[in-house]
């Protein structure tokens, strides 16, 4: 089976999440902050991994203090760019390895495929604490299941 085409698949899933968190968050009055700053992680943190799989420099740090309309831009820039990146992919490229340095300057080593499952399972991670913590605050979090996204023809 060809992992490839799945692993798009995950990405559109991710790229429509996370549409789905800032809309939910800009439609709030005042977002919870750690709802923000959770967010701005996760956004943060997919670029990142894109900059590294690209052997670019990293743009934002870990943990950034984004503006809900600055999370707004990540939201809309990010799916292009990861879309033309694994454009470029070949099944190939799944196992082959990347060789980086983490934000505490450690040295890694590991495989594309891992790395491009780890982006959408840390982001899904995140997204489950942002609806936890909108829950504490008093709100009804969006869902954001891939399977609700899946029945609701939200991903093909």
């Amino acid at each position: 089976m060809a992992m490839l085409p799945y692993i798009r698949r995950l990405f559109r899933y991710d790229a429509w999440a996370n549409q789905e968190v800032v809309t939910a968050l800009k439609g709030l009055s005042t977002p919870p902050p750690r709802s923000l700053k959770i967010l701005a992680h996760i956004l943060s943190a997919e670029r990142l991994w894109l900059e590294r799989l690209r052997s670019e420099k990293q743009t934002y740090p870990v943990w950034p203090d984004f503006t809900i309309d600055e999370c707004q831009q990540e939201v809309e820039q990010l799916p292009e760019l990861w879309t033309a990146h694994l454009s470029s992919f070949k099944e190939e490229d799944l196992p082959r390895s990347l060789r980086y340095k983490n934000s505490k300057g450690e040295s890694w080593t590991g495989q594309n495929s891992d790395i491009l499952m780890h982006v959408v399972l840390h982001s899904a991670y995140h997204r489950g604490q942002i609806a936890a913590d909108m829950r504490a605050a008093g709100f009804s979090p969006t869902s954001t299941d891939f399977i609700h996204a899946v029945r609701q023809e939200f991903v093909e």
